[in-house]
């Protein structure tokens, strides 16, 4: 079979559901017949049957009606139910914290935003991502200090993702996803595995320094362990500036902050939630997410908040390079002896785009982005540049504007046949990496963990 194929072994089952729960979120609400999920993947139409049937008792697929047929009765076909499952993505920079709630198909039911002082310190930090991810959930059910309770004044039980919960908060038998004593998913359920999420032994965090924010007024404030039992929950993406260890969840010397130097989010967050946990860079995160909700080609994703950095699309999926190092984009050097930088270098793309926003010179500013940008694009050959983060989306048109100049001087300079490679804005404005980071939780359940 080809990459995209299905095979019908008994090890391959998670793969192969994952296939065919991918051809059915892309159909959409109009769904797709079994008989054309067979022809997409390559199953047999008896592993397909076997599969959706284990969809649909899980919950996670349903019929969407009938459709006429060439020949013979009419053809059942299937979709995928987009409120089955939740994930949450959190964006951690310098200065804010801004967390999501977002179901199978990635659209936003719950959104938190926060200061956040990134060098506060990691009891600090780890209590802020857990206290927004207990108020996300607690916006989707009734979280209480004694467990999951409803918020509908009839007692019906409460549900997120379309799953009741049982009176002792965990989840009821019929359906659902079925979270083991670690939080990570049973194999009884009907998604496959997450890998390099699962958390450390269980086991608590030093509290929150006493200069930490308190949780928002009348916002229930319920045990970490709470959200270990809400069905259907998948876990948390948390993307932050790096360099980081994405595979092992260990932060290196973020720049900027070399105190995180080493330290375990990852299992940290795990232990305090118990919860999967997968970390990335915040720049991976936005450009998993725009792979994965249709971006194709090779692309280069330039983020521009705080700091400057780059996600890499090639080939279509999420280039991390051998350390997770790919990407650092704005420590560039492009002016030999220039202004320091908080990487300890000189003259970084990074610092003079900053320091060009600081003085409100945007036509300079984005005159340095454009320089590193066709830097990339002549060593990479990418097919498109796309611009995001807050200082971005406060003034877009100039961003693409200077950049794209950049790039097609560069282009006519070359005399290529094809022209300049375009330019434009980011989807998902300034929550684009918060959504990104829930397709950690999200993408390898659709087969797509690299896309």
């Amino acid at each position: 079979m080809g990459a995209g194929g299905g095979a019908n072994l008994l090890a391959l089952r998670s793969h192969n559901t994952a296939l065919v729960l991918d051809l059915l979120r892309t159909a959409g609400a109009g769904g797709i017949s079994r008989l054309e999920l067979a022809e997409r993947t390559g199953l047999t139409p008896q592993a397909v049957s076997k599969i959706t049937a284990r969809l649909r008792e899980d919950g996670l697929a349903t019929e969407a009606g009938r459709r006429a047929s060439t020949g013979g009765k009419p053809r059942t076909v299937l979709r995928m139910v987009p409120e089955a499952g939740h994930a949450i993505g959190v964006h951690l920079d310098r200065d804010e914290l801004r967390a999501v709630l977002v179901d199978l198909d990635g659209a936003v039911v719950g959104e938190r935003r926060s200061a956040l002082d990134l060098g506060a310190g990691a009891p600090a930090v780890v209590e802020a991502v857990a206290r927004a991810a207990r108020e996300l959930v607690a916006g989707a059910v009734g979280v209480t200090e004694g467990g999951v309770s409803s918020r509908s004044a009839g007692g019906a039980p409460p549900v997120l993702g379309g799953f009741p919960l049982s009176s002792g908060g965990t989840p009821a038998p019929s359906g659902g996803f079925s979270l083991s004593s670690g939080g990570t998913p049973a194999p009884s359920g009907g998604l496959p595995q997450l890998s390099g999420g699962t958390p450390a032994p269980s086991g608590g965090f030093p509290p929150p320094s006493p200069g930490a924010a308190p949780p928002s007024p009348g916002t229930p404030s319920p045990p970490d362990g709470v959200l270990a039992a809400v069905p259907g929950l998948l876990g948390l993406g948390v993307a932050l500036p790096g360099p980081l260890d994405h595979v092992r969840g260990v932060l290196h010397r973020v720049t900027g902050f070399p105190e995180w130097d080493g330290f375990p989010l990852r299992d940290a967050l795990a232990r305090r939630l118990g919860l999967p946990v997968v970390v990335d860079k915040d720049t991976n995160a936005a450009a998993l997410g725009l792979a994965v909700g249709g971006e194709g080609g090779s692309f280069a994703y330039l983020h521009l908040g705080t700091g400057l950095g780059a996600g890499l699309v090639i080939g279509g999926g999420v280039h991390r390079g051998a350390r997770t190092g790919a990407g650092e984009f704005g420590h560039q050097v492009i002016q030999l002896d220039g202004p320091p930088c908080t990487c300890g270098a000189r003259g970084c793309t990074e610092a003079l785009c900053l320091a060009a926003v600081a003085r409100g010179d945007l036509a300079e500013a984005a005159r340095v982005l454009g320089t590193g940008a066709a830097n990339l694009a002549g060593l990479l050959d990418i097919d498109l540049v796309l611009l995001g983060g807050r200082t971005v989306a406060a003034a877009p048109e100039a961003f693409v504007h200077g950049v794209g100049a950049v790039l097609d001087a560069r282009a006519r300079r070359e005399g290529g046949q094809d022209g300049a490679v375009p330019v434009g804005v980011a989807p998902g404005g300034t929550r684009g990496v918060a959504e990104g980071a829930a397709q950690l939780l999200l993408a390898p359940l659709f087969g797509r963990g690299d896309a």
